[in-house]
């Protein structure tokens, strides 16, 4: 397993292959990750732990634990946690690099 930290709280890479991907997010109480789309990458979050708000396409949907959500490829969203940390498994096709940011409160770059 790879910890990669994030200014939002850290990522724990728990598989990756050619096939698909899958992450556990954990994302700090009252942080926000980038507003960002996928240009190919298709993902579904299941939340875990905590409450927060997926932005998705101009809306705000509730993040609550035992529910999941499907995000397609050109979908801008953006994961928001509450007042306590937000754990999300996410599971999506392998492409890692496919992230263009559209809003980012720790300035980093708009594509990877």
């Amino acid at each position: 397993m790879k910890i990669v930290e994030k200014p939002w709280g850290h990522e724990e890479w728990l598989v990756v292959n050619d096939h698909y991907v899958m992450k556990k997010l954990v994302v700090n109480p009252g942080q926000k990750l980038s507003l960002q789309y996928h240009e190919r990458k298709m993902e579904t979050m299941y939340c875990v732990k905590g409450t927060g708000q997926l932005q998705m396409e101009g809306k705000f949907i509730p993040m609550l634990a035992g529910v999941f959500y499907t995000i397609n490829p050109g979908e801008i969203h953006r994961l928001v946690a509450g007042k306590h940390k937000l754990v999300i498994i996410e599971c999506s096709t392998p492409e890692l690099e496919d992230v263009v940011r559209l809003e980012d409160d720790y300035f980093r770059k708009t594509k990877e």
